[in-house]
């Protein structure tokens, strides 16, 4: 399966999408499944993972319930408070659900850069690998010192790092930021989606070039296998078609074996998700 490790649906009103400003106008209408099928079908991948983009639990609801009636939803990756008391109670609603693939908090938008790392959200942390679920981190790369503290005291827990930790692609300085990657990557129970980076570069006149070197730093410090890809759709439209932005790294792979494309293109995400085991799931629910 091709597989895209990232996209996110809303049904937009202003109060709640606040960070859609003038300037990312086209992104404010609903975006929904019956539209990512369309850009799925027209790029030949046959699913995605729905990530959250509001952090409330009625958000995590809402998805998977869109989940459960659109087979090309492979999983959703929710919210809850990890650093709430009755965070087992959260997640126990939730866990049950086979679509229910993993949790994100929005760490980027804390004023405190060592987020991470507080005690309550540490704790909240430790509870996810009890119901079997994934934890994404997003982040800007000033955190990646701290991610790296972070991970490094859960290492049995499964964690992939978003959208590469957005680098700075529009300045074309990949420092610090690149060795903050290659020590974060040292740890091996970290993926890593190669998503969201057409909007860290000029969204009008990047080039895959500009990319490229970024894309380069990822595969000699994850390996190809703890990558994947991903869309961001439909924030990505800000500076490409969902086409153009999937083709960019499909031809970026071109020149890499079969067994490397087939892995950073849906392997990976399937490996990561345990997705064979849940799809069989939710199609035989009465063979678990």
């Amino acid at each position: 399966m091709r597989i895209d490790s990232h996209q996110h649906f809303w049904r937009y009103n202003a109060s709640e999408y606040g960070w859609i400003d003038h300037s990312m106008s086209c992104l404010r209408r609903d975006f929904l499944p019956e539209n990512l099928k369309v850009e799925l079908d027209a790029a030949g991948f046959d699913g995605a993972i729905a990530v959250q983009a509001r952090q409330t639990l009625e958000e995590t609801r809402w998805l998977l319930e869109l989940a459960a009636t659109a087979p090309h939803v492979l999983g959703i990756v929710g919210w809850v408070d990890l650093r709430s008391p009755d965070v087992r109670s959260q997640l126990s609603e939730f866990a049950g659900n086979p679509k229910f693939l993993g949790v994100r908090h929005i760490v980027q938008s804390e004023p405190d850069d060592h987020f991470l790392l507080q005690p309550e959200f540490l704790r909240g942390v430790g509870v996810l690998e009890e119901f079997d679920l994934t934890y994404d981190i997003l982040i800007y790369p000033r955190h990646l010192p701290t991610a790296a503290e972070f991970v490094k005291l859960f290492p049995q827990q499964h964690f992939v790092l978003d959208h590469l930790a957005k680098p700075p692609i529009k300045s074309g300085s990949p420092d610090p930021w690149q060795s903050g990657i290659r020590e974060l990557a040292k740890h091996q129970n970290v993926f890593c989606k190669l998503s969201g980076l057409v909007t860290e570069a000029d969204w009008k006149s990047w080039k895959p070039s500009h990319i490229e070197p970024y894309l380069d730093i990822a595969l000699e410090s994850f390996g190809p296998e703890r990558l994947m890809i991903g869309s961001d759709w439909p924030v990505c439209t800000l500076a490409g078609s969902y086409l153009l932005v999937m083709n960019l790294l499909i031809e970026y792979l071109s020149k890499y074996p079969d067994s490397v494309r087939d892995v950073v293109l849906g392997g990976n995400a399937a490996k990561f998700w345990k997705l064979d085991r849940k799809i069989l799931a939710v199609a035989h629910p009465n063979n678990q």
